[in-house]
């Protein structure tokens, strides 16, 4: 079943590179993205699997990661097929510009959008360090011609950039595998690197037989790399700009998917740490890169004058509440996995959404969007929803789990607690300041404008039953884990918790 789950969208990615008709390529994507979700299912109910000598391993919690990936990847898949028609239509014409651009073959954005499924997959199963690696590196390579799917200078820039920055951070924990590697080697036990199996499973088992200094440099280096493609400030330069120039429906697996990836990560390498007895030691550092980014996020997002950047910034700011959650431990990890889906569902449907504004407005400026609500009802409708979620409003899913972090780190950790409230509570007045005037402002018309004005009602489009299906049905999931999490979901996240060794 993992092996499955890792080759059927790669192979249906070789198909979507072979086949000529475009026409073909969208039902074989939104198939192998049906096919993967009901593989999940089913792996729901053989967890947890195991294959190759337990390098490849479906715990629970690799099922909570691989969940929200497959989910998103289909709400995606089924967004894609009208947005793809669509660009075939119009192309694509930069707003500020006024030029239009050439898209990329629709062959490229298939391939790859099933390759970042295949790769993203790998990353959830792998148990052994050395795989892990290569499955996230796999991830930045499978994505970037996605980010460069417009051809603009802008979307050029964004993608070397993240190229580039993500490369010397996965460089930085490739040497967190060589000096986790040196732990073993020259750990208490005496044994030799290759007594002893570079998998998550062996290393908690035996972390007797690790060497703390060398494991604890391991871990600096794993947080600052992985936490580069995690998005953790002051890291995170990458993520605006990609966020902000791939198409919305690449933007929303790229933050609610990609930098789940980097947390999984680092996750699998704490859970080494607190078997080996130094929670502590990780914690602090946890909490710390989770303030620094959220303070990073409030400060942009106040100066924000792009709505796509705004929710790449929001971003930032909540993996920093996951890092904070993990970083508090107890309860708080609880909240922290659970924040991890709630943010999943909550920043895709935004991006989708912002991929309505755009395809209507022809602009990615917050100023120049108004009676949104009237213009598009269901994107609009769904934007002032998304917002209220995203800023941890009741009776939405993130104030549920946000509520159970705070609560903890309001135990133990008090100076965190007001600190994030703090901040939590700029982000939601520097938001409200952009998204309430999108939503229910006035249009500015061409008469008003004296003439000169771009945004008559002539010039936008109306919604269609695939451009609002997706978002509206992640937003009614999020809804819902606000109001009840399902027994299964909390029995696995507990035990993904527990598996983690957090005190």
């Amino acid at each position: 079943m993992i092996l499955a789950l890792i080759l059927l969208p790669a192979i249906a990615a070789m198909a979507a590179f072979i086949i000529r008709r475009d026409s073909l390529r969208r039902p074989l994507l939104l198939g192998a993205a049906l096919a993967h979700s009901t593989g999940v299912i089913i792996a729901w109910r053989m967890c947890p699997l195991h294959q190759f000598a337990d390098w490849l391993v479906l715990d629970h919690l690799a099922m909570l990661f691989l969940s929200i990936t497959s989910t998103l990847f289909l709400a995606a898949a089924l967004y894609a097929v009208g947005y793809l028609a669509r660009e075939e239509r119009t192309g694509h014409r930069d707003s500020e510009e006024g030029l239009l651009f050439s898209n990329a073959p629709e062959a490229t954005f298939t391939g790859c959008l099933l390759l970042f499924l295949s790769t993203m997959t790998l990353v959830a199963a792998s148990q052994h360090f050395g795989i892990l690696w290569v499955a996230v590196e796999a991830t930045t390579l499978a994505s970037a011609p996605l980010i460069h799917f417009h051809r603009h200078h802008r979307s050029l820039e964004a993608t070397w950039k993240y190229l580039l920055i993500c490369s010397v951070g996965i460089a930085v924990a490739l040497l967190g595998n060589f000096f986790l590697a040196a732990s073993v080697s020259h750990g208490a036990g005496g044994r030799g690197p290759h007594e002893m199996s570079m998998t998550v499973q062996q290393l908690v088992v035996n972390t007797g037989g690790l060497d703390v200094t060398w494991l604890k440099a391991a871990f600096l280096l794993f947080l600052v790399g992985y936490g580069t493609k995690m998005g953790l400030a002051p890291l995170h330069t990458w993520l605006p700009d990609a966020h902000s120039e791939a198409p919305s429906v690449i933007s929303a697996l790229l933050s609610g998917a990609l930098l789940n990836c980097a947390f999984l990560a680092i996750l699998r390498v704490y859970s080494v740490m607190a078997a080996a007895g130094l929670a502590s030691f990780c914690q602090g550092l946890f909490i710390a890169f989770g303030l620094l980014s959220m303070g990073f996020a409030a400060i942009f997002i106040i100066v924000q004058s792009d709505y796509k950047r705004m929710l790449a910034y929001s971003s930032v700011e909540h993996m920093g509440i996951l890092a904070l959650g993990i970083g508090v431990g107890g309860a708080a990890s609880l909240g922290a996995l659970l924040h991890t889906l709630n943010h999943s569902l909550t920043k895709a449907m935004l991006f989708l959404v912002a991929g309505n504004i755009l395809a209507a407005y022809k602009t990615k400026s917050t100023t120049q969007v108004r009676g949104l609500l009237r213009t598009l009802p269901v994107s609009g409708v769904l934007w002032v929803a998304g917002f209220l979620a995203i800023t941890g409003s009741p009776p939405f899913g993130p104030f549920l789990s946000e509520l159970k972090i705070l609560m903890a780190a309001m135990a133990n950790h008090v100076a965190a607690a007001i600190s994030c409230l703090a901040l939590l509570a700029i982000i939601f007045v520097a938001m409200a300041r952009i998204v309430l005037p999108m939503a229910f402002g006035l249009r500015q018309t061409a008469e008003a404008d004296g003439g000169g004005g771009i945004f008559s009602a002539a010039q936008t489009k109306g919604e269609t039953i695939l451009s609002v299906l997706s978002p509206a049905a992640l937003g009614l999931a999020v809804l819902v884990l606000g109001l009840y999490v399902p027994a299964d979901l909390s029995n696995v996240i507990e035990q993904a918790v527990h598996s983690l060794g957090v005190p």
